[in-house]
């Protein structure tokens, strides 16, 4: 990552990992980055480190700005070890003054590296520190997404340090939005959000309100991974906005795994009905999409209609992947219905309509079988099946 001055004085200093594909089950086909932070002032800080095995870029990094050695605070928002897990080597190098987090923060850093002699001290939100021309105040996001997770807010450039909030997994040499696609970093921002930040949607609506009354002069919000928000902070804090409050577009998505195409034939029946009536429609066929890509697509569609095949009287396992995978999310304020063909017993249907009640999706209808292969009679009830998805889709959304 090469040296990038986000104020003067306040400097960039992770590292890009191109090479990582999978973030404990998340696709991150086009890698990510470790952001950490360096402000020179009186008070030498670095907000963050790096995951382990990019240990030496921080180091040198750091290096082409400063003598690591003069560092004389790290302050630590997530523990997360892809935040964190070179702290006890920056620790045995620098030997700062104080380590600054949260109080979970603290039990978390003595639980990832059994260190109760470290120089903590302790914020909550409000506190500030001084570090000589500038202020650092600090404000708790618990649960967003981990129970140590805070901000630091740099008042007087404005810059605030977001953690894991408003992140992307994105490998880039570019450093801020403005400098990449704007779609794109939408996009991943999107992603990060559906499969890390979903399941916190009320805490992310009453963080945002907090953040508003604190009537804080954000210039630029500086996450740890992605680029830097500097000219569209305004999109990503209504897109936040609108994901926390679990807004999305009229369309549904159609997704599905078959065994020998007979559900296949069903799901795009189906879609064929709804497209009929006017309301965007996606097919999504669980042997080419991954979950993590699937989920983003779930946040931004307000109809899931979930297709599967009755193996050993159950769903086939990609099915019940997915349902397990996006029931921890929770996903709401959707419509649901289910399909499926099978052999004898039949029992995928009423499966993956226990699934979306239990995530508190409202079925809107009873669910299709089909008996092994289905003729042109029954692809005729499955169109008919879309239609009244369709219909039923646009008379709740009448006036959106």
């Amino acid at each position: 990552m090469k040296k990038t001055e986000l104020a003067k004085g306040i400097y960039s200093v992770g590292a890009v990992d191109w090479d990582v594909r999978d973030f404990h089950g998340y696709s991150t086909y086009k890698g990510t980055t470790y952001n950490a932070f360096l402000i020179i002032d009186e008070k030498i800080t670095l907000f963050d480190t790096v995951k382990k095995s990019h240990k030496d870029t921080l180091i040198h990094n750091i290096k082409a700005i400063i003598d690591p050695e003069k560092i004389d605070y790290i302050v630590v928002n997530h523990v997360e070890p892809d935040h964190s897990g070179c702290l006890p080597d920056m620790v045995e190098l620098v030997k700062p003054e104080k380590i600054i987090c949260s109080p979970m923060g603290k039990k978390a850093i003595i639980d990832h590296f059994h260190r109760e002699d470290w120089p903590y001290e302790v914020v909550k939100t409000g506190d500030e520190i001084n570090l000589g021309k500038r202020t650092v105040r600090f404000i708790e996001t618990r649960m967003l997404h981990w129970p140590d997770s805070m901000f630091s807010y740099i008042k007087e450039d404005g810059i605030l340090f977001s953690s894991d909030a408003f992140g992307q997994h994105l490998a880039t040499t570019e450093r801020f939005d403005d400098e990449v696609d704007l779609w794109r970093v939408m996009e991943e921002s999107a992603k990060y959000y559906a499969n890390i930040l979903y399941l916190y949607s009320p805490l992310i609506r009453k963080l945002l309100k907090n953040v508003s009354e604190m009537d804080l002069d954000i210039k630029m919000i500086a996450p740890d991974h992605g680029v830097v928000w500097r000219s569209n902070i305004d999109k990503i804090l209504q897109a936040y906005d609108n994901w926390s409050q679990n807004k999305a577009d009229r369309k549904a998505l159609i997704i599905y795994d078959s065994m020998w195409h007979s559900t296949e034939k069903m799901a795009h029946s189906i879609a064929e009905g709804i497209t009929e009536t006017g309301v965007s429609t996606d097919l999504i066929n669980l042997k080419v999409h991954h979950r993590s890509d699937i989920m983003t697509a779930v946040l931004n569609a307000n109809t899931i209609i979930l297709g599967c095949s009755t193996l050993n009287n159950g769903l086939l396992p990609r099915m019940a992947g997915l349902l397990m995978y996006m029931r921890g999310l929770k996903p709401t304020n959707k419509f649901g219905a289910s399909f499926g063909s099978y052999g004898w017993s039949g029992e995928a249907v009423n499966l993956m309509n226990k699934a979306l009640e239990d995530m508190k999706i409202e079925v809107i209808e009873d669910g299709l079988r089909l008996k092994y292969v289905p003729d042109q009679d029954s692809l005729a009830e499955c169109v008919e099946m879309g239609r009244r998805i369709g219909k039923r889709v646009l008379d709740s959304t009448a006036g959106q």
